[in-house]
C-alpha cells in the first residue's frame, strides 16, 4: 500500500503524536526511536531526520501534548464571565480529577527534565505559560474589584505548585489523597489567594 506523501509539518505532527502515544504506553525511560518508527511503519532514519536525537523527539512530544491543554486553558480563561468564575473553572479543570493533562506523562517528564536539558527547557516554558495565564486573570479580577491579591504572579505559582503536587500524590501514590479531597483543597487554596471566604467563593455558583 502506497503511503501518502506528507509535508514536513504534517510528518512532524504525525511523529509527535506517535511519540506521545508510545511514551504513554511504554514510559519515557523505555521508549525508543524504533518504537515510534514501528508504530508508523517508517524507518528510524526518517524519525532522526526530523528529530536528530531521542531527547529532542521527547521534548517535542511533551510540547505537542501540552498545546491542547494550553488552548483549553486559554479558552476557559477568556470567557465572558467574572474572573472568579473563570479561575474556579480553570482550577477544577487543571486539578488531578479534572480533564487537563495526562498526569503520568507529565510526572515522568518532570523527573526526566532533571537530566535532559532539551526537555527541561520545554517544560520550563510550558510552566511559565500556565502561570502567566492564571496570573493575568487574577490581575483582571483585582482591577475589577472582585477580590484582593497583592501579587498575582506569586499566587499563580503557589496554586500551580499545589495542583502539581496533588497530582503526584493522587497519581503516584493512589489512595493517599482522594480526588474529591484534592479538589476541595485546591478550592480552599484559591479562596485564600484571593482573600475570599468559602461562602464568597461558592456564591459564584448561584
Amino acid at each position: 500500500m502506497t503511503r501518502v506523501r506528507l509535508s514536513v509539518a504534517e510528518r512532524r505532527e504525525e511523529l509527535l503524536r506517535a511519540a506521545v502515544e508510545q511514551i504513554e504506553a511504554r514510559g519515557l525511560a523505555a521508549v525508543r526511536i524504533a518504537d515510534v518508527a514501528s508504530a508508523l511503519g517508517v524507518s528510524n532514519a526518517l524519525v532522526l531526520y526530523h528529530f536528530s536525537t531521542k531527547e529532542k523527539l521527547v521534548a517535542g512530544a511533551f510540547a505537542h501534548a501540552a498545546q491542547g491543554d494550553l488552548a483549553q486553558l486559554r479558552e476557559l480563561l477568556g470567557r465572558r464571565t467574572s474572573a472568579l468564575r473563570r479561575l474556579r473553572e480553570a482550577v477544577r479543570w487543571y486539578a488531578p480529577n479534572g480533564q487537563a493533562k495526562g498526569w503520568r506523562l507529565w510526572i515522568e517528564g518532570w523527573a526526566a527534565s532533571l537530566r535532559e536539558p532539551a526537555l527541561r527547557e520545554v517544560t520550563r516554558e510550558l510552566d511559565r505559560q500556565w502561570k502567566a495565564a492564571l496570573a493575568g486573570v487574577i490581575a483582571e479580577g483585582v482591577a475589577a474589584g472582585e477580590f484582593r491579591c497583592a501579587d498575582p504572579a506569586a499566587s499563580a505559582l503557589r496554586l500551580t505548585a499545589l495542583l502539581d503536587g496533588l497530582a503526584v500524590q493522587t497519581t503516584a501514590y493512589e489512595g493517599t489523597v482522594s480526588r474529591p479531597r484534592a479538589l476541595e483543597w485546591a478550592e480552599e487554596a484559591l479562596a485564600r489567594e484571593l482573600g475570599l471566604s468559602r461562602e464568597e467563593m461558592t456564591a459564584t455558583e448561584r
